[in-house]
């Protein structure tokens, strides 16, 4: 089912759902179950699983380095599969513009569609580690807007090389990320909003926010869309702070601020194990407002662990 037909099945009860990282090469699929498990009491319509672009490593040959492509973790369309098998349950793959040719974009959308995956992230995704800013591969997309015209288009049965006739054509839902505070790189959150529209208007059926710790600037966020002409749902994304580092980590890298009470606290703490109890107590009080202000779902950022996530739902589901 499609992650807007069950926001209208809801009838506007907010939804439980959560995004999970498949585990590296050398991990078993148990360990991500581990982390499910606890999950499934709350009921969840739909669980979102990662995808990374290629990493490089450097292999000793002749006593040169030479470079070589891997990935880390094992194929997120496969992940998504045993997921869906196991838990009854819909899972959105995210599908990237970077690390990927538009044609294995096509190659794993006809995956999605012949398991019968009916929703899909569309993401521009990060620049590599020895990128100053975001790079497209040779032959694929530069910007998450060109990727739901693809998707969209095989929707439509127009292919990259050809035209087919089905009575059985995909029918994705597209989801697409939105930023409160402003992604990174645009130079402002007005700009920021036009690219968002640009992918509402290419095709995109839903949005899903960033991490924020402010509700005020979601609620001001979801305003200004709506203000553009978007009027598709806004789904929330939270993360509860775990670890102590959190604090210069999550603002250095997703450019958000955090804000001071939730700093005073943490920075009280004597412990990691402490701090997971702060940021547990913090996202409910969140997830309460964000509730009562009636948000289509409470979307929890995982993280590969589930405790903190279970512990936080167990208050308002």
């Amino acid at each position: 089912m499609k992650i807007t037909e069950h926001i209208k099945k809801a009838n506007e009860k907010t939804l439980f759902s959560f995004e999970i990282i498949p585990p590296k090469k050398g991990k078993s699929i148990e360990d991500l179950y581990a982390n499910i498990d606890p999950l499934m009491e709350f009921k969840p319509p739909f669980i979102d699983v990662t995808t990374s672009r290629e990493e490089y490593v450097y292999v000793e040959k002749d006593g040169l380095l030479d470079r070589k492509v891997t990935r880390m973790r094992p194929g997120t369309v496969g992940i998504c599969a045993a997921i869906k098998h196991k838990y009854d349950v819909d899972t959105v793959p995210h599908v990237l513009c970077g690390g990927f040719t538009k044609e294995e974009t096509e190659y794993l959308l006809v995956d999605c569609h012949y398991l019968g995956i009916d929703n899909v992230m569309a993401l521009r995704g990060d620049a590599m580690s020895h990128q100053k800013y975001f790079e497209a591969s040779q032959g694929g997309h530069q910007y998450a807007k060109e990727l739901v015209e693809q998707i969209q288009n095989l929707n439509r049965g127009k292919y990259l090389h050809d035209v087919i006739e089905s009575d059985n054509c995909a029918n994705f839902c597209i989801g697409v990320a939105g930023y409160p505070e402003k992604h990174l790189e645009a130079p402002s959150l007005q700009t920021d909003l036009k690219r968002l529209k640009e992918k509402v208007d290419a095709g995109a059926d839903y949005v899903v926010t960033q991490m924020f710790f402010d509700n005020k600037k979601y609620f001001e966020f979801v305003d200004a869309a709506k203000s553009m002409g978007i009027n598709i749902p806004i789904i929330p994304g939270i993360k509860p702070i775990a670890v102590k580092k959190h604090l210069q980590l999550l603002p250095q890298v997703f450019r958000i601020d955090i804000p001071e009470n939730l700093i005073k606290e943490v920075d009280s703490c004597k412990s990691n194990k402490e701090v997971r109890q702060v940021g547990i107590e913090f996202a409910i009080q969140q997830s309460k407002e964000l509730l009562a202000a009636g948000v289509p779902v409470l979307h929890y950022y995982s993280m590969g662990k589930s405790n903190n996530i279970q512990a936080i739902a167990k208050e308002l589901f």
